[in-house]
């Protein structure tokens, strides 16, 4: 088997041939970025978290810290961002680069991360022998290595020093010291091009050739770089700078450099940029003239600031050929022609049926080659979707009636696919835009919908004889779901694909949970709509199909292996322990402004314009799968087209939602006098909590801390018998209509509109979640009644207190809501119900509980023990199977019998 450099966060990356670059996000450094040094210096963590979180954001597979400033103590600095970015789960399952130029940082870092990290750097400028002390340790912590080309001489300029730099230290590293080498990272030195230094012009070569060497005769090492220093010459000119970066990567990828120290969000599209831009970059990249530097001066200022010049409709396409327009409508998404182009083409062919499986398909063609490519975004793959939707639906009456009449063929689709929710869940945006994606392609798409049982989904994939059945799922008893329908496949003898997908899944999961449950074929995970045809592609075509699943089978394999080596190399405490090293807080002086009421209530008062002031628009592009943070995603060089057209239509549709009353909001709310007893948030109907009402039970972390870090449990955050305290909770929905008004769009076939509504629903809830959260801590229950945070400001949660929400991180018991539900009589308030998995229906609705004490935090339980689960089950009134039940994917031990486990 290929050796391929293994990395993991919380997540496992693998640098597989399909990967042609890895992107190392470099804003968290702070002799990079200005603005990330500011931060550190000033010990502004939570804005330095932002930042690594946007460059996750952006897609930055790997990010690399750095904290090497002369005027902070870049040990402790670095120690304690690492231990802050561990308790970050969307930014701590990446994989951390450690980059300093000082050992003892380094080594303090290892000692932070989880996970298989990075170190950068190693070199033998301090000659060999301490280089291979340093190797030496990097494999006893379990790192990779970037390798600088640096010796006791200096750093390697030539082509011919890199390469005899990074020969002598590949030979060291693998034939002495053992390092294996699919884990050596070479850095050639990137160096700046058009100083106007002759000895400069060539480094971007130099950089290219000895990568191309490095590749072909350094077997499995990899070679990054850091990109930004090619353009030093053109700092604060942006589009140059971004325009250079795009250019050298093109060719340094191809030479085989895969990995790059890069600005994530910050990346030019290549055959985008100004053609003579673009040439006068590759003259400087590749010295293909003596003049390069001057001519490149020359057309640097016509840049500078991005200026872009304003799109002007030109419909000269319309005098284009048939065929041309379909395609060019197809591309564009442009739906105001295509009635009339197909019944052109339907009037010039022999059948209807010629103009789908001619012209039509040929666009959907070009549309999936360029969504493949990176060069097209799935917003616009849907609004070509609906283009072709619009366009079948004017042939089909004449198709129908060629078939009565005829005894006419119908369309041969390429595969037959079944795609459901699984039973419980009500989340199914993701579903339907990985159908569209996937119809685009010629595929028949089977959506049975939502809360799906599997003895339905299995009639049907009989009855209609499909070549795929396609789970999904949001919530985390879904997974239990779809393992549960894996076993019903092989138990009747299913020998077809499943595939897995969804927000809580992932590989892991299905490796580990779900492929081992069918052995006659496999389940397959697909991580988004962008990989979906390749899979299906794969697993349909009958001479890719075995070896297809084989790799799969093999790459679960090894999935599992590491990750229950992982899992058995973490420290868990016992429970008991673990209760013994809680959060401490100082409670002798607290006290905390009663609410204005206990018991729930109803709230009426809701105005839509309001409400839309709240929304948090980013993780709206996320669902359309469009990586960045708004508002800085609508200029992204690669991807800002997409997000601004896709805006627009969002803002055009929110305008017909406000004004013509599209949803109708429903929400209640409620307080009650609570302490904390054990692990439990106890609650109270009156002011001396002498009369018990309902009982919160919370679960606590078990997993081993570093000196001086709790254990937490949401219990830790109440105050404790004897304190008054309160919480609260609540319950809000944007209204039911958004799964009519869907129906509608899709029965106009506009599916684009349809998922557009559903997206815009969902983040109407959410920003309901955060005006009524805004509400409480102003006059509701008034702890921070002085506040004065903007709407804009609130996506960063610098407020007091915090509402977490059973079934996510900080507690992973779904049936939590229950008790929820029942305080707040939040069915009969609301109207929303909880489905036998504890899903929210209608599905664009949000829960969560109130506590207001500064120092709460929302953090993850992550892993807990079989002494846990036992005692959380006693607490609840639970059995111990119950509890697994809902506890199943963070239980850290095998769901075999006890019994069973004790005879092992």
């Amino acid at each position: 088997m290929t050796p391929y450099l293994r990395l993991s966060g919380l997540e496992p990356f693998v640098l597989t041939p399909d990967i042609p670059f890895v992107n190392v996000g470099e804003r968290t450094n702070v002799t990079g970025s200005a603005k990330f040094r500011k931060l550190i210096t000033n010990r502004d963590y939570a804005a330095a978290l932002d930042v690594a979180r946007d460059q996750v954001e952006n897609g930055a597979q790997i990010i690399d810290i750095n904290m090497d400033e002369g005027l902070i103590d870049s040990k402790a600095v670095m120690v304690d961002f690492l231990n802050l970015v561990a308790s970050e789960p969307d930014i701590a399952r990446v994989p951390i680069m450690i980059d300093s130029s000082k050992w003892e940082v380094i080594e303090a870092g290892l000692k932070c991360v989880q996970g298989k990290s990075i170190v950068n750097s190693i070199s033998m400028k301090e000659g060999e022998e301490a280089f291979r002390h340093h190797a030496r340790l990097c494999l006893a912590y379990g790192a990779a290595v970037v390798v600088m080309a640096f010796d006791e001489q200096g750093q390697a300029d030539t082509c011919q020093r890199k390469i005899e730099i990074c020969t002598r230290a590949y030979r060291i590293l693998v034939d002495e010291v053992g390092f294996p080498p699919e884990d050596i990272i070479f850095d050639p030195n990137v160096f700046a091009v058009a100083t106007g230094i002759e000895e400069h012009n060539n480094y971007g070569v130099d950089f290219i050739e000895a990568t191309r060497w490095i590749r072909a005769n350094l077997p499995h090492a990899h070679v990054s770089g850091g990109v930004s220093n090619l353009s030093f010459s053109f700092r604060g000119n942006e589009p140059v700078r971004e325009a250079m970066h795009a250019v050298f990567l093109y060719h340094a990828i191809q030479a085989g450099m895969d990995m790059g120290i890069v600005n994530a969000g910050q990346l030019a599209v290549y055959d985008q940029i100004d053609p003579d831009l673009r040439e006068r970059c590759e003259d400087v990249v590749l010295n293909r003239r003596e003049d390069a530097t001057e001519r490149m001066l020359e057309v640097a200022e016509r840049f500078r600031g991005g200026a872009r010049e304003e799109k002007v409709r030109d419909l000269a396409w319309r005098d284009w050929p048939n065929d041309k327009r379909l395609e060019h409508a197809l591309v564009n998404g442009i739906t105001e022609f295509i009635e009339a182009d197909t019944e052109e083409a339907r009037l010039a062919a022999e059948r209807p049926l010629h103009v789908i499986e001619g012209p039509l398909m040929a666009g959907m063609n070009v549309v999936g080659d360029l969504f493949g490519a990176g060069k097209m975004f799935l917003p616009q793959v849907v609004k070509s979707a609906r283009v072709m939707k619009q366009a079948v639906a004017v042939l089909l009456p004449f198709m129908e009636e060629e078939k009565r009449l005829n005894g006419g063929t119908g369309r041969q689709s390429a595969g037959k696919i079944l795609m459901a929710t699984v039973k419980g869940d009500v989340h199914d945006i993701g579903k339907n835009i990985v159908g569209v994606v996937l119809a685009c392609n010629n595929y028949e798409i089977i959506d049975l919908g939502v809360m799906v049982p599997p003895q339905k989904i299995l009639q049907v994939a009989r009855e209609e004889n499909v070549d795929i059945i396609g789970l999904s799922g949001l919530i985390t008893p879904s997974l239990d779901e779809m393992a549960h329908m894996a076993a019903e496949m092989e138990r009747e003898g299913f020998d077809i694909p499943l595939l897995i997908g969804g927000a809580t899944t992932s590989k892991v999961h299905t490796a580990v949970k779900i492929a081992p449950r069918y052995a006659k074929n496999q389940a397959v995970y697909v991580l988004d709509a962008s990989r979906a045809v390749g899979v299906v592609s794969q697993l349909l075509n009958p001479e890719t199909k075995a070896a297809y699943i084989e790799g799969i089978r093999e790459e679960y394999v090894t999935v599992t292996d590491r990750h229950e080596r992982a899992e058995r190399a973490k420290l868990r405490l016992p429970l008991a322990k673990a209760r013994a090293n809680p959060m401490q807080i100082d409670w002798t002086d607290y006290t905390v402004p009663a609410p204005k009421f206990t018991g729930a209530q109803v709230i009426e008062d809701w105005d839509l314009a309001e409400i839309a002031q709240y929304i948090d628009w980013t993780p709206f592009f996320q669902t359309w799968e469009l990586k960045g943070v708004y508002p800085k995603i609508l200029q992204d060089e690669r991807q800002g087209e997409a997000a601004r057209a896709l805006f627009a239509d969002a803002q055009a549709m929110l305008r017909q939602i406000i004004n013509e009353k599209w949803f109708s909001p429903r929400a209640v709310v409620g307080f009650w006098p609570a302490n904390t007893v054990g692990d439990d948030i106890r609650l109270f109907t009156d002011e001396g909590r002498q009369t018990p009402l309902s009982t919160f039970h919370t679960l606590r972390q078990q997993h081993a801390k570093r000196p001086g870090r709790p254990n937490v449990a949401l219990a830790d955050f109440v105050a404790p018998e004897g304190v008054a305290d309160y919480i609260g909770g609540f319950v809000v929905t944007a209204g039911p209509e958004e799964a009519a008004i869907s129906k509608r769009f899709d029965a106009a076939n506009d599916s684009y509109s349809a998922i557009l509504v559903k997206a815009l629903a969902d983040r109407f809830a959410e920003a309901m979640a955060e005006l009524m959260h805004q509400r409480v801590r102003r006059d509701l229950w008034p702890y921070a009644a002085d506040e004065t945070f903007a709407p804009d400001e609130l996506a960063a949660e610098p407020y007091r207190g915090i509402r977490p929400a059973p079934g996510y991180p900080a507690q992973p018991d779904h049936t939590e809501k229950l008790t929820l539900f029942s305080l707040l009589d939040a069915t009969a308030a609301t109207g929303v119900e909880l489905t036998e998995s504890m899903a929210m229906w209608p599905g664009s609705s949000v829960s969560g509980m109130y506590i207001g004490h500064p120092d709460a935090y929302y953090f993850g339980v992550a892993k807990v023990e079989r002494d846990q689960v036992q005692d959380y089950a006693d607490r609840k009134g639970m059995t111990l199977e119950e509890a697994e039940r809902w506890l199943a994917p963070i239980l850290n031990y095998s769901l075999k019998p006890a019994a069973a486990v004790a005879a092992e």
